[in-house]
């Protein structure tokens, strides 16, 4: 028999007020600034993907702090960490988790694996086949596993961050479109300044060890509180139109073969109200679309063989979108 969850009505969590979100925000982003260098900019859109309920992809070469920025953004949040280092033999069962026998009981019992976690943490994720990699659609999607007919529902709430090579293409296998499409945000992270650099050798010494300590800022049901303050939050008529014309103007692009789908647009406004309450309003304006317009829209875009060929990145395309769509007046606070 089949245990099917979207039979079973999300509990509802009486949301908190913007101003409180804006606090607890801050004080999170400040408590992973502890640990974490030179990435407030990443951080801060991460932490708005959480916020908006999505998930988020780190793309960028080794040894700039994207795993330690998952794991602090859990610890800050509260959240149950589980991390999985992706490698070409990791099968789907060693995500989501198998029957097991269980000589005692005489049955099969279902042991649940790495998925079942506040923030699950994908290292590597290229590194892994496809079957593996769509381990992860079911749960990303609709907060759910199926393993052998019966369908589990996931904890709320639930957050993938993945982290993605795109240096090494030996041994690895390219996220598929859907796969990345379920991804809210793709975000670089780049190397640090040299005043960061400094920084992050001069904090590892004074700690006198290789673990950074975060405590824990809010917790898993504060989260949820917080993310239905961000339902609160006002959309202008304009502001919608804006972000669909911004996914529109990626489909008609000469150098795009196929544009972002309506997804990318409600990632826009959706990653755009979180961002307006990191900034203490309860509206958004042009400016927080156009903020997350390239870490929302450019994975979702796939060019045309000949625009690759010329060195063209899907970030370029959507920053000339940008320049070409007329952006709507700046919308008052509702």
């Amino acid at each position: 028999m089949t245990q099917d969850s979207t039979d079973q009505p999300r509990r509802q969590t009486e949301p908190l007020p913007v101003g409180k979100v804006a606090a607890a925000c801050t004080e999170v982003l400040d408590e992973v600034g502890t640990a974490v260098v030179g990435m407030h900019g990443a951080l801060r859109t991460a932490l708005a993907a959480v916020l908006a309920g999505g998930h988020v992809l780190f793309e960028d070469v080794p040894g700039l702090g994207k795993t330690l920025a998952a794991r602090s953004l859990a610890t800050a949040l509260g959240l149950e960490f589980r991390r999985i280092q992706c490698t070409p033999d990791l099968l789907p069962s060693d995500i989501t988790g198998s029957a097991v026998w269980d000589p005692e009981a005489t049955a099969f019992r279902f042991r649940p694996g790495p998925v079942f976690a506040g923030l699950l943490l994908a290292d590597e994720i290229n590194r892994t086949a496809p079957k593996t990699q769509s381990a992860l659609l079911e749960a990303m999607a609709e907060r759910q596993v199926t393993v052998d007919g019966t369908t589990y529902p996931m904890a709320e709430p639930f957050h993938v961050m993945a982290t993605s090579n795109p240096v090494e293409y030996e041994g690895t296998y390219p996220l598929p479109e859907a796969q990345l499409d379920r991804f809210m945000v793709r975000l670089a992270v780049g190397y640090p300044s040299h005043a960061a650099e400094t920084d992050v050798l001069a904090r590892r010494l004074a700690r006198r060890r290789e673990e950074a300590p975060v405590r824990r800022v809010v917790d898993a049901p504060t989260l949820l509180a917080m993310q239905a303050g961000v339902e609160d939050v006002h959309v202008d008529t304009d502001v919608l139109g804006y972000c669909v014309d911004l996914a529109a103007a990626t489909r008609e692009h000469d150098a795009v073969e196929v544009g972002a789908s309506p997804r990318g647009s409600q990632a826009l406004v959706l990653v755009s109200r979180a961002l307006a309450v990191l900034s203490g309003r309860s509206f958004v304006t042009p400016e927080d679309v156009k903020e997350v317009a390239v870490p929302a829209l450019a994975h979702r875009i796939t060019l045309t063989p000949s625009t690759w060929a010329a060195g063209v990145a899907a970030e370029d395309v959507v920053r000339e979108v940008l320049g070409r769509v007329p952006t709507p007046a700046a919308t008052p606070g509702a």
